[in-house]
């Protein structure tokens, strides 16, 4: 933890605040619910990059926790009710109260990988520990890029309803 950046603390900070807004319905825009889901992408393609390497077999372990993660961010999202307003391009969206703690989670699990990595490199060469790392991790993501993708269905679908 001494050694942390202080982005990585900052980052927290930020994801807290989005989790905790999430829990009450609000009206907000396609671009502002992508943010989320660019931060875990960058983030794993970042790690990818810097501790793997941007192997087809690395990228494959990771594109596979992203498929799997989005069924899940969309089947958490199937029954909300979820509105677009075409004329705005807002969309209304209901409280998430799962939003919280997949944030909290995802970031203690990409944490703990991160600091495993930084002191123990030498298990970054075990399968094993390869494997869940990016899985996990691109589960995580895929959650949110599959809830994202449900917001995003609601608002095309409304858009093109009203020939927008």
């Amino acid at each position: 933890m001494v050694q942390t950046p202080l982005w990585v603390w900052v980052l927290l900070a930020y994801l807290i605040h989005r989790g905790i807004k999430a829990r009450r319905p609000a009206r907000t825009s396609l671009p502002k619910l992508a943010v989320v889901p660019a931060i875990f992408t960058a983030w794993g393609l970042a790690d990818l990059a810097r501790l793997y390497g941007l192997e087809a077999g690395t990228a494959a372990l990771w594109l596979a926790g992203i498929a799997l993660g989005s069924v899940i961010g969309w089947r958490l999202l199937a029954r909300a009710d979820i509105r677009a307003d075409a004329s705005s391009g807002m969309i209304s969206r209901p409280a998430d109260m799962t939003l919280l703690p997949l944030l909290l989670v995802a970031f203690g699990v990409k944490y703990s990988f991160g600091v495993i990595a930084a002191t123990s490199p030498q298990l970054l060469h075990q399968a094993g520990f390869r494997a869940a790392d990016l899985l996990l991790c691109g589960a995580f993501t895929g959650i949110f890029i599959g809830k994202f993708a449900r917001y995003a269905l609601a608002h095309r679908t409304t858009r093109s309803a009203f020939g927008a």
